[in-house]
């Protein structure tokens, strides 16, 4: 493995301190800024109803602004994340959480729908703060401790994910959807500077060109086996989960239990575990390895799939089946990155890497799992995470 280019020696940061009270508070504040953050990428999806009886129109007509949200996030990932590998992170933390910013502003302010799309594409791209914040964390933390600390910021960012789904709907319930733009604006704004301001001083060769950035990828995926092997398991996993969870909505709200849409929303708590799962992940991969964690995961996701199926007319089931395999999903994810963090000495190319790789599974997934429910009903959605699981599962057990 190449080594790490020479750079300056920056100046200590809190991870680095002695007292482990400084280290924890610099922790807990990437954990709610990853939080904050990460939110915005899903702000729009509960607002939808709000947006479209705003705006003259229907949901269906508006529901396209929520995959612009995905969409800017992606481009983001591609352009935006490999510069921590060179880039001063607490200038481009600082600059990321401006743009945001002001694009949260705009799309509360947005006259109409293109205004509104091109808002939320901008604000979604540039809210990759998480995936600069998560190498550092890995870089700093101890050996020993290392899958812990990504654990407590992926807490967070599950954490913001719930918040948005619920928290974002009943406040555009309350106060109307455009108030909720420009409060995730202030809340950015405050939590993003702060966090800027906490991050080392870092004197660094400079950071690459975004199409260089991009192009590095491929080489970088075929030089590392385990990198490889990190990515395709977190796509399988997240197939799994996209597929189940963009769907339920449907089965929820349709004959099978007839439940309002607001009652379905409220699903979205099961987020919550995947909040309570990342420190136990963190700990077992830390004391056990991140293979047996990840095997333990996917034993946990494919016990899921029958439950789900189940859950078709049984409450119960679907309630034991959305805490597995959240809890099922973190522990994967925690375990993954933590590998994919460390497996080179690009730790912000190789996360880009693993991210974008997890969110291309459950897109497809998520795809398909669509015209499956129209076809074959909730159980050719759960036929469609089984695979995906399968296939997760493949490039776990196959050497390269």
């Amino acid at each position: 493995m190449p080594s790490a280019p020479a750079t300056a020696r920056p100046l200590r940061s809190p991870v680095e301190q002695p007292g482990g009270h400084r280290s924890s508070l610099f922790l807990v504040l990437i954990a709610v800024c990853t939080a904050v953050t990460a939110a915005n990428i899903y702000l729009a999806a509960p607002l939808l109803p709000l947006i479209a009886r705003d705006y003259g129109s229907t949901a269906s007509a508006v529901a396209w602004i929520a995959s612009v949200a995905q969409g800017g996030y992606a481009v983001g990932l591609l352009f935006f994340a490999p510069l921590g590998d060179g880039a001063n992170r607490r200038r481009l933390v600082g600059a990321l959480t401006v743009v945001t910013t002001v694009a949260l502003i705009g799309a509360a302010a947005a006259p109409g729908t293109a205004a509104l799309a091109v808002a939320v594409f901008v604000a979604a791209a540039a809210t990759v703060i998480p995936q600069l914040l998560v190498p550092l964390v890995a870089e700093r933390a101890p050996a020993d401790r290392r899958a812990r600390h990504v654990a407590a910021v992926i807490a967070g960012l599950f954490t913001g994910i719930v918040a948005a789904r619920v928290l974002g709907g009943l406040a555009g319930q309350a106060f109307g959807w455009r108030w909720v733009f420009a409060g995730s604006a202030v809340l950015t704004l405050l939590l993003g500077l702060a966090t800027s301001r906490a991050l080392p001083s870092e004197r660094r060769p400079g950071a690459p060109s975004f199409l260089a950035g991009i192009a590095a990828l491929p080489g970088l995926l075929r030089r590392s086996p385990d990198l490889w092997r990190a990515c395709a398991r977190q796509a399988g996993m997240y197939g799994a989960w996209s597929a189940v969870w963009t769907s339920l909505a449907l089965l929820l709200t349709g004959p099978a239990y007839g439940l309002s849409t607001a009652t379905a929303g409220l699903f979205g708590l099961f987020g919550l575990t995947a909040s309570a799962v990342a420190p136990l992940a963190g700990g077992m991969v830390d004391r056990f390895g991140a293979a047996k964690v990840v095997r333990t995961a996917f034993l946990v996701a494919a016990v899921s799939v029958p439950l789900f199926w189940l859950g078709g007319h049984a409450l119960v089931a679907l309630f034991a089946a959305a805490v597995a395999i959240h809890a099922a999903l973190v522990a994967s994810h925690v375990a993954n990155q933590t590998l994919a963090l460390t497996t080179t000495a690009t730790p912000a190319a190789a996360n880009t890497a693993y991210v974008v790789s997890g969110f291309a599974g459950g897109a497809l997934a998520s795809a398909l799992a669509g015209p499956a429910f129209g076809h074959l009903g909730w159980h050719g959605v759960c036929a469609v995470a089984g695979v995906w699981l399968l296939l997760g599962w493949a490039a776990t057990a196959v050497r390269r």
